[in-house]
């Protein structure tokens, strides 16, 4: 299946059913008096996190949703029907922007709790409402109201607590793959990895996180080139970066400029993302002799003013590797318990992705409009 992380949407809630003119008649009874009912309520729409998806691409065949209409009122005092509700399932990780007002509307971070994104109309009311002592015999009704109408954006943010960076053959889906259970297509060529990928990585009985592999970055990437910049908002959720550095490239280049230009282009992309909590770990060391490793992570330390732990793995033969995810076991679990024991915190947390979601779509956005200018150009 194809994956798609974006889509365009439009809701449309139910209209509320209109009240009813109505009067009594019956045999034997005079004059019987108004017993119009009122109509039905409008459904409305909800989206709902399913854990069986893991894409968008439904969304781009079928663009426009519509909730049932509520009924109209009838005579003898019926009320119309409620029209039913709409509920649309998305994957897990969504992020739902208004696109008029550019309000973030809901982020979908599980399955049990619907999401309200259009309220239905309202019903009308029938002139039985309206009698009175002085009114007998009221002829005014209302009608319902129209139900909201919402253009969507969906943006699919892939739910992970540590997320991979670095050019490509780096060795991230390598790491990937020896640490978990996915297997994420591996070659000796760039761009191997098309489309992000997830990896459960298990430390001890229910002690797990998820590691999210992203298509490799390169310079120019902050203005549209190559396959990474598209998929960077799925790091926005992520509570640390774990930013790979090939300790020997294909192409002969200096692994320290290779790792100065993906931080550079990371700042350029969106200084938010560039904040988070990075983690440097220096990869394919079994192609190095010790004092060759030595002075790689020396010169790290001193272009990028890295005062942090630089971490040495081989993910190609496991070398490094159980230490380094139990390190990153003990960040997350305390991430994970800040977010449950403070509420200040969560909402720092929340107000970053918030922010982050914004940069993002406004440089993607960018990128678009740039790309159609440039083919109006050629043309």
């Amino acid at each position: 299946m194809k994956f798609v992380d974006e889509a365009e949407i439009t809701v449309e809630a139910g209209n509320g059913g209109s009240g009813c003119l109505s009067f009594r008649r019956e045999k034997y009874i005079e004059k019987g008096g108004p017993d119009g009912g009122d109509g039905g309520d409008g459904g409305s729409v909800f989206l709902v996190g399913d854990i069986a998806l893991n894409t968008l691409v439904d969304f781009r065949f079928q663009p426009r949703y519509r909730a049932q209409s509520g009924k109209a009122g009838q005579g003898s005092n019926c009320t119309g029907s409620r029209g039913k509700d709409l509920v649309i399932q998305v994957p897990v990780g969504t992020s739902v922007i208004d696109v008029n007002t550019e309000e973030l509307i809901a982020d979908i971070r599980g399955p049990d709790k619907p999401v309200k994104v259009a309220q239905g109309g309202y019903h009308g009311l029938g002139n039985a409402r309206f009698k009175s002592s002085t009114n007998r015999a009221p002829r005014k009704i209302t009608s319902g109201s129209e139900g909201e109408e919402r253009t969507l954006q969906l943006q699919l943010r892939l739910v992970a607590d540590v997320g991979l960076l670095g050019f490509p053959n780096a060795g991230k889906s390598t790491l990937v793959r020896s640490v978990s259970a996915a297997k994420p297509k591996v070659a000796d060529y760039p761009f191997t990895t098309l489309i992000p990928s997830l990896g459960v990585v298990s430390i001890d009985l229910e002690r797990n996180f998820v590691i999210a592999d992203i298509p490799g970055l390169i310079e120019g990437a902050s203005d549209g080139a190559g396959l990474g910049f598209r998929f960077l908002r799925h790091l926005s959720r992520t509570s640390l970066l774990l930013h790979l550095v090939d300790a020997l490239p294909v192409d002969q280049s200096d692994p320290v400029d290779e790792a100065k230009k993906i931080i550079t282009e990371l700042e350029k992309f969106s200084p938010t993302l560039a904040d988070k909590e990075r983690w440097l770990v220096i990869n394919k060391v079994d192609l190095l002799s010790e004092d060759m490793i030595r002075q790689l992570e020396e010169d790290l330390r001193k272009e990028l003013n890295w005062e942090l732990p630089i971490y040495k793995v081989s993910a190609i033969n496991n070398k490094g590797c159980p230490s380094l995810m139990r390190a990153l076991m003990d960040r997350v679990e305390n991430h994970r318990l800040k977010l449950n024991d403070s509420e200040d915190y969560r909402a720092q947390q929340n107000e970053k992705e918030k922010l982050l979601a914004f940069e993002i779509r406004r440089k993607i956005e960018r990128s678009e409009s740039l790309e159609v200018y440039e083919n109006d150009m050629l043309e």
